[in-house]
């Protein structure tokens, strides 16, 4: 009998995992950089949702 099938689930059910955990970071820090208490604060929040959101580009 073929493991393909259980791999590609588990393979699905991971990326999926890894896909929510990622847009939770995401949320957490967008909520923290509008409002976090000093500016200092919202401009670090800001600078790495700027960091976590980047687009390489092709080519």
């Amino acid at each position: 009998m073929s493991m393909l099938p259980e791999l590609l689930r588990d393979t699905a059910t991971l990326t999926a995992a890894a896909g929510l955990l990622y847009g939770g970071v995401l949320a957490v820090v967008a909520l923290t950089s509008v409002l976090a208490r000093t500016p200092e604060r919202r401009r670090d929040a800001r600078s790495t949702l700027t960091i976590l959101v980047r687009r390489r580009r092709s080519g």
